[in-house]
């Protein structure tokens, strides 16, 4: 049974509760106003930027058009500009939004250092205006700066970074690439370094080739990080070799390419000192690359010619055909002739296969034939033959309609051999006889 003080309590904390609702009801909390947009000073598109002009105190002026075929860096010698140093700039204004905005009608400029501002920013637009943009001094915290349009009264405030993206100079801005190639585009190449020149050309079905000195299969791989390499080789700026260093340096390698455009060439060489210098017919002058790029040109034939005997890489083969006896394969399922195959041993003859590489190119075919093998594969049922020939202690290989030696290892041919002995046929699992 409730005690009478205990009662009275309860009653009181009811009427407390019933008070406060009643006054939450008369006096609703007032809605939190909505956090205003911050202010935009600029609304421009990257596509519409026709021109930006860049001065900054204590520096000359740098003028930066966009041509046809890309940016450039106007002055006496155009240079090319650097297209992720474009997006930047272009970047920074598309839009430019602002931190705050401190005075719509400032009586005085000097107070944020726009009277005489440090960096001006003219952006020229399509449709024939020009907006000139103002950077002043930083706040007293230093991680924003006051900016103004020429144009509009009102002050702002954006962050420091935002200066620092429009303070740049020609080495900032200019394409650094050795060459402007298209990648996409590139139908050869042809490269002198160690032994006679490589020409390397593309196949109608855009797989490289190596055309000379003579005919040979090229691994796609290595000749690709070749061109990705000398493609994207950038000129170190900081350093400034002459005409007369490049001359007196040891030639390393020279490459041609030819893409839509037309041909480009480079060529590298070594200096007493162990560093590189290049020059191209992309860009003037000689310029010190990173040493990787010399490495990369510094290769014989051999480094490019495709090692594997068969072709069909990660392709599942629909028949093989190991001595005369023909294996097939059936949806999932392999087959000598009405006999199913244990999956197991003929994938791994299939592997043997596929791992099959040269180490080494001998001058000439010679010895007996040991195994001869016959591989089906891809949509269009292409057949790569090949012959392994005994010569002595050595193995070579040989590919039907490939006048190459094929150099192969005593281990890799002794392990196929042995898959090739234990393939056996399906057995079923037993059935468990197990209660």
């Amino acid at each position: 049974m409730l005690k009478p003080h205990g009662l009275i309590t309860a009653v009181g904390v009811l009427a407390i509760l019933g008070g406060y609702a009643w006054w939450v009801n008369r006096h609703p909390a007032p809605e939190t106003p909505p956090t205003p947009a911050a202010p935009k000073i600029l609304s421009l598109t990257a596509d519409q930027i026709t021109s930006i002009h860049l001065s900054k105190t204590g520096a000359e002026p740098i003028v930066l058009n966009k041509a046809p075929d890309g940016w450039q860096i106007d002055g006496a010698k155009p240079l090319a500009a650097d297209s992720d140093a474009i997006a930047a700039l272009t970047g920074a204004v598309s839009p430019l939004t602002a931190d705050r905005l401190i005075d719509e009608h400032p009586q005085s400029l000097g107070a944020f250092g726009l009277d005489t501002p440090s960096t001006e920013v003219d952006i020229a637009t399509k449709d024939g205006k020009t907006q000139k943009l103002l950077f002043g001094s930083d706040t007293v915290s230093g991680s924003d700066t006051y900016v103004k349009l020429d144009s509009d009264p009102k002050v702002y405030t954006v962050s420091a970074s935002t200066k620092t993206t429009f303070a740049k100079t020609v080495n900032d801005l200019r394409d650094k690439r050795l060459l402007t190639l298209n990648s996409d585009k590139i139908t050869s190449l042809t490269l002198t370094a160690k032994g006679p020149a490589i020409e390397f050309n593309k196949n109608s079905g855009g797989d490289w080739q190596i055309t000379k000195p003579r005919p040979l299969r090229a691994d796609g791989t290595s000749v690709d990080d070749l061109v990705a390499k000398l493609k994207d080789a950038k000129m170190d700026i900081t350093a400034t070799p002459a005409a007369a260093d490049f001359a007196a340096a040891a030639k390393v390698a020279s490459a041609t390419f030819v893409d839509d455009k037309g041909p480009q060439s480079i060529e590298v060489r070594k200096s007493k000192d162990n560093s590189y210098l290049a020059k191209s017919t992309a860009v003037d002058g000689v310029y010190k690359v990173a040493a990787d790029v010399g490495t990369a040109m510094d290769k014989g034939v051999d480094d490019f010619r495709n090692k594997k005997l068969f072709d069909f890489g990660f392709t599942d083969p629909s028949k093989i055909d190991l001595g005369g006896k023909l294996y097939e394969k059936t949806g999932d399922k392999w087959f000598n002739g009405s006999t199913q195959i244990d999956a197991g041993s003929i994938q791994n003859v299939v592997d043997k296969l596929r791992d099959l590489a040269a180490t080494k190119f001998p001058d000439k075919i010679a010895g007996e034939p040991v195994l001869t093998l016959a591989v089906t594969w891809g949509e269009k049922s292409k057949v790569d033959k090949v012959t392994i020939d005994k010569s002595g202690a050595d193995y070579i290989g040989v590919r039907d309609g490939d006048a190459a030696a094929y150099g192969l290892e005593a281990k890799s041919v002794d392990e196929l051999q042995k898959a090739i002995a234990e393939i056996k046929p399906f057995q079923a699992p037993k059935a468990d006889t197990k209660k």
